[in-house]
């Protein structure tokens, strides 16, 4: 891992404490990194940084802020990301964030949806870098956890690295100390974001030069990490790897990343689902449904044998009435009447 040097050529601890803190993060997803969602990735992975749904300021000004950010206190370190555009609201939104305990708070210039460039943020943000500044530097007065940013390597036709060094540079005018970089441009017009996700092609090296370039920045790598030895490799470029689709399709790999980059005892899969025992009866018995859970479990045994049964016995039985942490045990044994042979 990359880290800054002092003006005798040796590393800073304090800066390379600070890299260290996003070594290994989850990205947030739409619709996937809920509460519940978190609090299992972060059985696979005791050490990684968690990030929360995109919430966006007027949820959190205009809404009831505990439905966005209640969590469980196993979730940390937690990130809460915000979508936002306009200092004074972003600041306020940053503040109720940290009052609810979150260790950070990010800021997203990455998404490319309609409905986030129609309230002027996320990935069309990458046009107006002092903009963004002016809210990093607004968030960072008000609040004393990091500030971050999330943002893309280009958007349309403004996709030259030097586009992406100012926007850099703009930021750390502002204080910046910590950037995630999806090593994608976006497109905000012709493709969705499912397509921004998988067409503009991946760039790497721009994301390392970018590292080189400024040194002192600490840089999170994402997009296209799927595997341990794809993670370690960008780690001897950039200070950290965030994981998106493949921690969510394949959550295992959480679990074998973490052993990797920290020595952690590597769990069984089964032994994830036991851990979740405690936490699913208590959330049933106040009254959330088993299914609002047992969703993000379902790629648990991606590539095992009889990971198929798995599946379509919990997605078949999650949603009955009176479900409960039952069904995810009866999943598992679906999965050992299909694999005989499987070992225990």
């Amino acid at each position: 891992m990359m880290a800054t040097m002092d003006h005798q050529g040796l590393e800073s601890p304090e800066k390379a404490s600070s890299c260290a803190a996003w070594r290994f993060c989850v990205a947030p997803m739409m619709d996937w990194t809920d509460r519940h969602c978190r609090y299992f990735h972060r059985q696979l992975a005791p050490q990684a940084r968690l990030y929360t749904e995109m919430v966006t300021t007027g949820a959190l000004l205009h809404g009831q802020p505990v439905r966005w950010l209640a969590h469980d206190a196993a979730e940390h370190p937690l990130a809460l990301q915000l979508g936002g555009h306009e200092p004074a609201q972003l600041t306020t939104a940053a503040r109720i964030g940290a009052d609810f305990g979150y260790d950070e708070i990010n800021l997203n210039v990455g998404c490319p949806s309609d409905r986030v460039q129609s309230g002027r943020f996320g990935a069309c943000l990458m046009r107006e870098p002092a903009l963004v500044a002016d809210c990093v530097a607004a968030m960072r007065a008000a609040v004393h956890i990091p500030v971050t940013v999330k943002c893309r390597i280009g958007v349309d036709d403004q996709d030259d690295y030097a586009d992406l060094h100012r926007f850099a540079e703009t930021l750390i005018g502002a204080g910046l100390e910590v950037l995630i970089v999806h090593a994608r441009k976006a497109w905000l017009h012709g493709l969705s974001p499912k397509e921004n996700r998988e067409i503009p092609p991946l760039d790497y090296p721009r994301v390392y030069r970018l590292k080189r370039e400024f040194p002192q920045l600490t840089i999170v790598i994402n997009g296209g990490v799927v595997a341990v030895d794809a993670a370690r490799g960008h780690l001897q470029q950039v200070d950290g790897v965030m994981l998106g689709r493949a921690a969510y399709h394949d959550p295992y790999v959480l679990a074998r990343l973490e052993h990797a980059l920290f020595g952690t005892p590597l769990p069984t899969r089964e032994s994830i689902l036991q851990r979740l025992a405690p936490y699913i009866t208590a959330q049933v018995h106040g009254g959330e449904a088993v299914h609002h859970i047992a969703r993000h479990v379902l790629g648990l045994f991606h590539g095992e044998p009889g990971a198929r049964a798995f599946r379509r016995h919990l997605s078949e039985h999650m949603r009955a009435a009176g479900a409960d942490f039952g069904v995810l045990m009866r999943a598992v044994e679906a999965m050992r009447e299909h694999t005989p042979a499987r070992a225990a």
